[in-house]
């Protein structure tokens, strides 16, 4: 019933300038139902249901934005239970595809290059004997690839 109404008052409101509008009693009438239902509606104070549902917006949106539009339902419901809130996963969802709330996905890793298949392979100079009699005289080396958000860090061991 709600949506009815809230359909006739946004007709209303969108067509304040058209010449022929149509009346409150032709729109209740084509939608089947009562006049005296819209107007109760309209001065009706918000309920309590509904304070909370737009307290809890305010909170999802401040979450969203302080993750920086990573975070989606799960993890905002978690925070939020976290807190305190006593709310469910599926109101979560609800309110923040109402607000429009999509969050950023990272993309997948894709391999830019391809090896040579007629490189020669490589060469293990020290044939997997890492000992040493003296330090500095076998030095091996390592890059390790960390995947950031900005990007990847190269991290070159010695």
């Amino acid at each position: 019933m709600t949506e009815k109404f809230e359909f006739i008052a946004a007709e209303r409101a969108a067509a304040a300038e058209a010449a022929q509008l149509p009346t409150i009693a032709r729109m209740c009438a084509l939608l089947e139902v009562s006049k005296s239902g819209f107007y109760e509606w309209r001065g009706r104070p918000v309920s309590a249901a509904q304070r909370r549902r737009e307290l809890l917006a305010e909170k999802i949106r401040a979450l969203f934005e302080s993750f920086d539009a990573t975070y989606g339902y799960r993890r905002i419901h978690a925070e939020l239970v976290r807190t305190g809130e006593r709310v469910g996963p599926k109101l979560v969802r609800n309110l923040m595809r109402e607000m429009g709330l999509v969050p950023v996905q990272p993309r997948p890793f894709r391999t830019t290059t391809e090896p040579d298949p007629h490189a020669p392979g490589t060469v293990d100079l020290l044939k997997r004997d890492f000992t040493a009699q003296q330090p500095g005289t076998k030095v091996v080396g390592d890059i390790t690839y960390i995947r950031t958000w900005q990007g990847w860090l190269y991290l070159w061991l010695r």
